[in-house]
């Protein structure tokens, strides 16, 4: 949260018809997770949209630096100690995954035991040092260009729609992060990213939803289609795990 508070970030929302995508999802049996659909839509977003794979970072001097594939990194509640914890799980270049794939490793994420989980090991393990150390190890992370997906990931997913809720302004220290809202039984949700305005403005945002849009009508229904096929055969669970 340190490092989220000094991001200067604007909000962009679109209120979305998926009317397509909800028809596709419907008719399978069983239905991919929400979370793996929108990973996908927004991978494929980002791959012909450089903005989304660019990052602010400030060593060896301040610059923008572009990722050639995204990692995603997705915020899973989870229980541990007897307390609720959020942990994020990261999945390496998700465009180039099958929703079915993104949904094994999603799930894989939100039900093996919390200390399974590569990711979620690290994360408890940093709790544990020394605050100052803690920052300090957080802070070159975020700023060795090579390393900053390795650790943080190029864009972050949070949601609360499954609860019945929405995160407003969620905070995160990446260029974006991707939420949306309830999904109506006729499509309707609202979709919103939140960005680092050093690395991009709203307008360039705003046409993106609208992209996005396109896309999960389009190419991410297609898909969809064909998921129970493809959640038949066996797929990797690496990608939860590292």
């Amino acid at each position: 949260m340190r490092f989220s508070i000094g991001v200067p970030r604007v909000t962009v929302q679109r209120r979305m018809n998926l009317a397509p995508l909800v028809a596709a999802r419907m008719a399978q049996q069983p239905k991919p997770s929400w979370s793996a659909i929108f990973v996908k839509g927004y991978a494929l977003l980002a791959r012909e949209t450089p903005e989304f794979r660019r990052a602010y970072v400030k060593l060896p001097w301040p610059q923008f630096y572009e990722y050639p594939v995204s990692v995603a990194s997705i915020a899973h509640e989870r229980e541990y100690e007897g307390e609720r914890a959020v942990l994020l799980s990261r999945i390496k270049g998700p465009e180039r995954c099958s929703i079915a794939e993104l949904h094994a490793s999603i799930h894989a994420a939100r039900s093996r035991p919390v200390m399974e989980i590569k990711e979620f090991r690290r994360a408890l393990k940093m709790a544990r040092v020394p605050t100052p150390i803690r920052r300090a190890l957080m802070w070159l992370g975020l700023n060795i260009a090579r390393q900053r997906p390795n650790y943080f990931g190029t864009f972050q997913f949070s949601v609360y729609s499954g609860l019945g809720a929405e995160s407003l302004n969620p905070l995160t220290p990446l260029t974006t992060l991707l939420n949306y809202g309830p999904i109506g039984e006729d499509g309707s949700v609202t979709v919103r990213i939140l960005y680092d305005h050093r690395v991009m403005d709203g307008a360039n945002v705003a046409r993106a939803l609208h992209r996005f849009e396109e896309i999960l009508n389009g190419e991410i229904a297609d898909e969809v289609m064909q998921f129970s096929q493809d959640s038949a055969v066996p797929v990797r669970q690496e990608r939860a795990s590292g």
